[in-house]
């Protein structure tokens, strides 16, 4: 590999990794501010996520000038193509967290809702939202370390998430039979916690990249034979 290459896919992971960090940090910030429906903190993800989506822009175009410039091969290709795809996951990643952030403003605003006297968010959706948060972790931590048995293991994880969207499910059908007039609160829970279940399936996307980037096997048609 030439010397130049090689410092432009160092920058390049660099560039990524603290993209990764920015969304990690705006996925637990979206949980925060919903919990205490704190306005300002809704505000900082959803202004964070316009730095999220700069960088995103910045990390492409960083890409396509390394494919242009130095036509890479081989692993070095596979690097660039991989950064590229983990890129898109991540910033959908974030948009997702903003998302959750939206929805303090969104009960603020609804006069039906009494934040007062609303339930409290259930510890089923805690736990899923840690999980996300630390399956989106893993997987960054399977490119950065060259992993690919830990990013494996992040496509086997990725059923934990979905079992647990399930579970909160049916819990939140039974409190709505119990308190009806909780529905609307109850809606955007469920609505989170979709919103979780996709960031998850988003990690699970850069773990397949991971194993590419390393094994040049392209595996999401063949997830369900891991298991």
């Amino acid at each position: 590999m030439a010397k130049g290459l090689f410092t432009e896919l160092e920058k390049l992971k660099g560039r990524i990794l603290l993209l990764g960090s920015m969304v990690e940090e705006n996925v637990r910030n979206s949980m925060k501010a919903f919990k205490a429906f704190d306005d300002d903190l809704a505000f900082q993800v959803q202004d964070k996520d316009n730095e999220i989506d700069r960088t995103e822009i910045t990390v492409e175009e960083e890409c396509l000038r390394i494919l242009a410039l130095h036509q890479p091969v081989a692993s070095d290709l596979r690097f660039v193509v991989t950064v590229l795809k983990i890129n898109n996951d991540l910033e959908r990643i974030g948009d997702l967290a903003s998302k959750i952030a939206k929805k303090v403003k969104v009960l603020k605003k609804d006069s039906r809702v009494n934040l007062a006297t609303s339930i409290t968010v259930p510890e089923q959706i805690d736990v899923m939202a840690e999980k996300t948060v630390d399956l989106l972790k893993s997987c960054l931590d399977a490119f950065v370390r060259e992993d690919a048995d830990l990013a494996y293991k992040v496509l086997l994880w990725d059923d934990e998430i979905d079992e647990a969207k399930h579970t909160i499910r049916r819990k939140l059908e039974e409190i709505q039979q119990q308190d009806p007039s909780q529905h609307i609160y109850l809606g955007v829970l469920l609505s989170i916690t979709r919103s979780l279940e996709r960031m998850a399936d988003h990690a699970t996307n850069i773990a397949e990249d991971v194993i590419y980037m390393l094994q040049g096997r392209i595996i999401r048609h063949d997830v369900e034979e891991l298991s």
